[in-house]
């Protein structure tokens, strides 16, 4: 982006102006892994299926770098929110503590993918030797509209560690927490997976799956041409179920669900349990380059184990057959461990108008990065993988 200095900076409430390939440049150029989640298919299908909106607490306030010649060197995601849910990095304490001291903590602004809890760039930029440049921009233009439109914080949530870095030298508050995620070793089979293991393991997961298919049940991996409505009636059916029980109202709607069918159908999987011939539970996933990420699970019948046989390891297989590097399992879940999920840092960066608050906060995740990094080593000792496999494992770089 040779004339970085002379770029303009918009705001876009609403991706329905904003360029497909202009924005998907940004988001996934040449050259770099694919991400499904940042694509303008999947991030437009929120908003104009009503998921993402102003009415839902999440109003599109999306930063536009422009170059002289009117096209697109680098875009931000970011939301003007007036709650924190949906965001899987919890700051409900601290908007607790800022108004009782009398401070109004929303709105705020949130750089990330809506209900996604999944790693990518928030800082997108494309490919060449403008890069860095183009970043830099878009890290003073996201502060610069918080400050301009009053809001207490900006919040960059899960960030690549790169990106990270960076915005800690822009003077953003640094924060780590924890996913699960399973790494590829070059497995040809799913027992190849499995040899990596100690034996009590092999044996526990050998028995789940099992007892997971013990009752007539039967799995099916359904993608790109192959998604039809019915299945996404029936995988709809299973989220509202579900999710009305853990969180009393799912965020995602129905016609978001035929969007991304319409939209990106390759990128998409869905991985459905059936019984006799009836769909009875399913989990979503989205297929990166180098990821598969699982997103939503659902079912209207129980039956043991069959959450982590949809989830977990038909995910493992689906990576394993598609020569994937990583399986992405979702938020929290220390369950996720004994099946070969491996805990792994997360990153997020914060911006605090308030001083004393920002200081506050700032000890706040000293203390905090600490207690992660502890909780991680900890967990790490309780590795399902064979002695002198799981630190080997846990060293990749990605």
């Amino acid at each position: 982006m040779g004339d970085a200095e002379q770029a303009i900076i918009k705001i876009a409430q609403g991706l329905g102006a904003v360029d497909p390939d202009q924005w998907n440049a940004c988001a996934n150029p040449d050259g770099d892994p694919y991400n499904p989640f940042l694509s303008h298919a999947f991030l437009y299908a929120l908003e104009e299926s009503g998921s993402a909106t102003r009415r839902t607490g999440w109003m599109p306030y999306h930063i536009l770098l422009e170059d002289p010649a009117g096209g697109l060197a680098g875009c931000v995601p970011m939301y003007l929110k007036s709650h924190s849910r949906g965001e899987y990095v919890f700051d409900h304490g601290w908007a607790d503590a800022f108004e009782r001291a009398g401070g109004n903590y929303y709105p705020k602004l949130q750089v990330s993918v809506p209900f996604t809890p999944a790693t990518g760039p928030r800082l997108l930029t494309k490919a060449g030797p403008g890069r860095n440049a183009a970043e830099e921009q878009l890290i003073a233009a996201a502060v610069e509209v918080a400050r301009r439109t009053g809001v207490s914080s900006l919040h960059f949530t899960f960030l690549p560690e790169r990106q990270w870095k960076k915005l800690g030298e822009h003077g953003l508050l640094l924060r780590n927490d924890q996913q699960f995620h399973w790494l590829n070793h070059d497995y040809k089979t799913f027992d190849d997976f499995l040899a990596d293991l100690s034996s009590r393991k092999r044996k526990m997961i050998r028995k789940e799956r099992e007892k997971a298919l013990c009752n007539g049940i039967e799995i099916e991996w359904v993608t790109g041409t192959d998604l039809t409505e019915a299945h996404w009636d029936a995988f709809f059916e299973f989220y509202m179920d579900t999710g009305q029980r853990k969180w009393g109202s799912p965020y995602l709607t129905r016609e978001f669900f035929s969007l991304v069918n319409e939209r990106m159908p390759k990128d998409t999987l869905l991985v459905m349990a059936k019984r006799n011939g009836r769909m009875i539970a399913g989990a979503l996933n989205f297929i990166g380059s180098e990821v598969l990420f699982g997103r939503n699970w659902g079912a209207i019948e129980h039956h043991p184990f069959l959450h982590f046989e949809c989830c977990y390891y038909q995910a493992i297989d689906f990576a394993i057959a598609r020569g994937l590097k990583r399986v992405e399992a979702g938020a929290q879940g220390e369950h996720k461990l004994a099946r070969g999920y491996l805990p792994t840092r997360t990153f997020s960066a914060h911006w605090i108008e308030n001083e004393s608050f920002a200081a506050a906060v700032g000890e706040y995740l000293d203390r905090e990065r600490a207690h992660v990094e502890h909780g991680i080593e900890v967990l790490s000792e309780y590795s399902p993988f064979r002695r002198g496999d799981a630190s080997e494992l846990q060293e990749d770089d990605f």
